[in-house]
């Protein structure tokens, strides 16, 4: 029997749908693990299907072809070393998440997901059925434990595994980002590895997936909770791991630990990677914006610059008479800093043509909110116009304070097909902005570096610049007291009182929920964007568009 168990972790990157380019990838990976004299090479959860599939994964000719693929994958990958991949698999009238273990040119062993999760993005138990306990499975001549993502999230099915004789924990996963998120897993994990004794190897995938981006991350552990093995996030690696049989037990003795980005990096490194992804698997290859001269269209349009290369990039901007001159100077430097192309189209023309048709149905009515929004429809479709006419996809340029409280318009400026800023407060956009000017990885980051967003964009007073002098304090409070209400109402699940209890005043705590509330069905409406937190605008929460409830 081997001392030593050498595992290949394959951090990489399925397309939910791909089936055939998910198992071709597996077959590759397979294939250069064969070449570095691995035991077994191991991909994510579902990786056969891409995750998460939703409804899709219950079609049941689609739930054929996977498992069709996944035994001919068996019978190619005969030589070598053993496979590990996630898909579903059926038994009788019940769908499993599954993971299959492939050795010698068939399906050794199928391990059941029992857990399901069905919070925040997940509904798993829509789908699949839970699986019962089982013990390790061999391969090698090792006994590996494989608790599926959720299930090592909890102590049970760890514990079963190490009962009935697991040497060490596999846990393959796909496991969405948001903030913090690593902590959170690391805590998990530790706490299994106490519990059972065993080291514990984390394989997490990377990639977008409409909302959700997967982050990898993945990482070994060592009996005790010390930290053996720590891969890069969101990079698509295959990480050679090494254990031995000891005197102690069973070990990793790799050594290979990077260090962690901070949060700012991270949310921003999220935002590329979601945009880069949806576009890559959607088949769009350019994209366009409207460029106002704020920091929102700002900081979406260094996104999209460092995404898909600034050659891919079109920035529009779409003056009226309110548009302020620094507004039209900013919007081209930052257009240049960035090296996007950029257009100018004036909506003074159209905008005539639309007062005009209405002026007979508004006459002895006062201008006010309605022709505000005139304009930024107008802009709307403009912008759609030029994204059917080149197929570029238009981006929505939203931050989640604005689609919290509906401070943008309907057809307007939430038109688009993807919205990064969706989950990032303004106050935050401020910051990853200057975090952007001060940080350019050209491993990752396909734009220029240095400042490319002008720091006047930054320091300015925001505006919509839909009427003479406006600001967005004449509408909302301000952004650092909007925020922290947010958060406490979205994120915290907290009531007006307990934002009055951290110092809110009363009527603007109630006028920012109700304005919540009512901006439910603009939401509904919108377009996805990339989910930072644990209280994104779609999955994570969700709430009736028809609604009379407000708290005390």
């Amino acid at each position: 029997m081997a001392e030593t168990f050498r595992l290949i972790l394959a951090q990489l990157n399925p397309t939910v749908g791909d089936i055939a380019g998910n198992v071709e990838a597996a077959r590759a990976a397979h294939g250069r693990g064969a070449q570095a004299g691995a035991d077994m090479v191991a991909l994510p959860e579902m990786f056969a299907t891409g995750y998460q599939t939703t409804d899709l994964g219950r079609k049941p000719a689609f739930v054929a072809d996977a498992i069709g693929r996944i035994e001919a994958l068996a019978e190619v990958t005969a030589d070598g070393p053993a496979l590990g991949i996630g898909g579903p698999y059926l038994e009788g009238t019940k769908l499993y998440n599954a993971y299959y273990i492939l050795d010698g040119g068939r399906v050794s062993a199928v391990v059941r997901k029992q857990m399901l999760p069905n919070d925040s993005v997940f509904d798993e138990e829509r789908i699949y059925a839970h699986g019962e306990p089982q013990g390790p499975v061999a391969v090698r001549g090792w006994r590996i434990g494989l608790p599926i993502c959720e299930d090592a999230w909890h102590p049970g099915p760890a514990e079963t595994f190490e009962e009935s004789g697991a040497e060490l924990l596999f846990v393959p996963n796909g496991s969405p980002y948001h903030r913090a998120k690593h902590e959170r897993r690391m805590n998990h994990m530790v706490a299994r590895v106490i519990e059972t004794g065993l080291p514990l190897a984390y394989l997490n995938m990377i990639g977008g997936q409409d909302d959700q981006v997967f982050d990898g991350t993945s990482f070994v552990l060592n009996p005790g909770g010390r930290l053996a093995v720590l891969m890069p996030p969101f990079e698509a690696v295959e990480q050679v791991v090494e254990f031995e049989r000891g005197p102690e037990g069973v070990r990793c003795v790799t050594e290979d630990r990077i260090t962690l980005p901070d949060d700012y990096a991270l949310d921003y490194r999220a935002m590329v990677e979601s945009v880069r992804d949806y576009f890559a698997k959607t088949g769009f290859k350019k994209a366009l914006l409207g460029l106002s001269g704020g920091v929102d269209s700002a900081l979406t349009a260094a996104i999209a610059a460092d995404a898909l290369g600034p050659a891919n990039v079109r920035c529009v901007m779409l003056p009226s008479e309110y548009t302020s001159e620094h507004s039209l100077e900013d919007a081209e430097a930052c257009a240049k800093a960035l090296a996007c192309r950029y257009d100018y189209v004036p909506i003074d023309g159209p905008r005539a043509a639309v007062t005009e048709a209405l002026a007979p149905l508004f006459e002895g009515t006062e201008p006010g909110l309605t022709e505000e929004n005139i304009q930024s429809r107008l802009r709307g479709l403009l912008l759609m116009a030029l994204s059917n006419k080149f197929g570029e996809m238009l981006l929505t340029t939203g931050n989640k304070s604005e689609v919290a409280v509906g401070y943008a318009t309907i057809y307007g400026d939430m038109s688009g097909g993807y919205n990064p800023l969706k989950d990032l407060y303004k106050t935050r956009v401020f910051e990853t902005c200057r975090w952007r000017n001060a940080n350019h990885d050209p491993a990752w980051m396909k734009g220029r570096a240095g400042e490319v967003i002008p720091v006047r964009i930054i320091d300015k007073p925001p505006s919509a610049e839909l009427r003479e002098d406006q600001k967005d304090e004449d509408s909302l409070p301000p952004y650092e007291v909007l925020d922290d209400i947010l958060e406490r109402l979205i994120e915290g699940e907290q009531s007006v009182g307990d934002c009055v209890a951290a110092g809110h005043d009363l009527e603007t705590a109630k006028r920012v929920e109700h304005l919540l509330y009512l901006a439910e069905y603009k939401r509904f409406q919108s377009a996805p964007g990339t989910r930072l937190t644990t209280r994104a605008f779609w999955l994570d929460r969700r709430y009736p568009i028809v609604n009379r409830w407000r708290s005390a």
